[in-house]
């Protein structure tokens, strides 16, 4: 009779002192949990806890319909996605700088030096900015047919912090975000921080399915990126916004709408354009322009910029003066449009790039995107591939990093195409597509 008391932990202990040892391989796959409390003598909970244990721990990985294996390598101490990778090709972090953009940005920077507008870009300032950059954004952020209200925007330091802002303004502490099951890793340190509860929701080849919605209630919120799903790729076509529009009003729900990837595909209007009052979209300018001198958007609806804008400033997440100034100059004078226009461009050449050179694997996404998502061919296991081809220099995203639940994560990694120059991606495709058609052992460095 199996023992149903046995600390799970203890278990989970022992297991982690085989791993350390050698005895338990990076690779090797752990028995089914219903075999392994059998063999144990242990409740299928119990096992079950085990296995999540040694998940939280780093030791291990669940795989979607493959079971669990030894981790190829320790979990990074770093939250993904947050710092450049150590490696010579960077597939990992997603931002495009092209060679022509310090001669675009340049001249509006240099009237920033005169000392008016130093003087001006040294005081504090809210986070509703100023008119003139209010106007200009409302502009530039405008796209398919929607434009947001110039009146209601505000600015955050960062994308990052107006997605913390929103999330903060709309979901209590202690209540349930719902998300895509995939999603911005970002949205789980925000979520932990906050004490929210992530709730995955299921999606399809058309984005985040309304009948997965319906399931989860009750929910505070929606987070969601209907426009070049980040990891996937996936763009939600007009049925299936409108479809999201309508449940969002029939069961009283808000949504927080990133939209920092829809500037590629500026012909498409945001979730907001059907539901105005029940959508708040954040944007930024890492993507459009370059990280190193970003502001963050939160456009939210009339009777929610009050509790924005108190998340904001609670949260000390107001855009500096002096890059709120630069980012108005630029879009002011069309800089960022033409930049816009550039990158979408790049992004176009590089994605047809990628189809050709992992042509005949598993790979999707919106032709206009700056990534893709490619399901790994067997026997390869996404972080056995990540360790390989880290092993070759080149760092690429494992579908764990992307997983908004516990547990099992997608057999795929995430390749970002934005940063290398075009002769170096080229290298890094053609060396990780013949890296996905050895075995793994062969990749083995011992």
């Amino acid at each position: 009779m199996a023992d149903d008391h046995r600390d799970y932990r203890a278990i989970a202990d022992t297991l982690a002192a085989r791993i350390a040892a050698g005895e338990l391989r990076p690779g090797d796959r752990l028995p089914p949990q219903r075999r392994f409390a059998r063999d144990h003598r242990v409740a299928g909970s119990t096992a079950a806890r085990v296995y999540a244990e040694l998940i939280r721990r780093g030791l291990a990985v669940g795989e979607v319909g493959r079971g669990t294996f030894v981790r190829a390598a320790g979990a990074s101490a770093d939250p993904a996605l947050a710092e450049p990778a150590g490696v010579r090709v960077d597939l990992e972090l997603n931002f495009s700088v092209l060679p022509e953009q310090p001669e675009l940005l340049a001249p509006a920077l240099g009237g920033m030096l005169r000392h008016d507008s130093l003087a001006a870009a040294l005081r504090p300032m809210g986070v509703a900015g100023t008119p003139a950059a209010r106007e200009a954004a409302a502009v530039a952020l405008a796209r398919g047919g929607w434009a947001p209200e110039a009146r209601h925007l505000l600015f955050a330091g960062s994308g990052r912090q107006a997605i913390a802002a929103a999330v903060a303004a709309l979901v209590p502490a202690g209540e349930r975000l719902g998300v895509e099951a995939l999603t911005y890793p970002i949205v789980k340190g925000v979520a932990t921080r906050l004490g929210i509860t992530l709730v995955p929701l299921a999606t399809d080849e058309h984005g985040l399915v309304p009948g997965a919605v319906r399931a989860a209630l009750p929910l505070r919120a929606l987070y969601l990126q209907p426009a070049l799903h980040n990891p996937l790729g996936v763009t939600a076509p007009e049925r299936r916004r409108l479809d999201l529009a309508r449940l969002l009003h029939d069961h009283d729900l808000h949504a927080i709408e990133d939209g920092v990837y829809a500037f590629l595909r500026d012909d498409l209007p945001p979730l907001a354009a059907a539901a105005p009052d029940r959508v708040v979209v954040v944007d930024s300018l890492s993507k459009r322009v370059a990280p190193g001198l970003s502001v963050g958007f939160v456009m939210p609806p009339a009777a929610l910029a009050g509790p924005v804008a108190s998340a904001l400033r609670s949260g000390g997440w107001a855009a500096s003066p002096f890059a709120l100034d630069a980012a108005t100059r630029w879009m002011s004078e069309g800089v960022t449009a033409r930049l816009e226009a550039a990158k979408r461009r790049d992004a176009a050449a590089r994605q047809r790039i990628a189809a050709e050179r992992l042509a005949g694997f598993e790979v999707s996404a919106d032709p206009h995107a700056y990534h893709c998502w490619w399901r790994l061919p067997e026997p390869w296991r996404a972080d056995t591939f990540v360790a390989a081809a880290a092993r070759q220099g080149i760092a690429v995203t494992p579908g764990a990093a992307f997983a908004a639940g516990p547990g099992h994560a997608p057999n795929a990694v995430r390749l970002a195409l934005a940063s290398p120059a075009v002769p170096t991606l080229l290298s890094a495709l053609d060396t990780l597509a013949a890296l996905a058609r050895s075995a793994p052992e062969d990749a083995v460095v011992e």
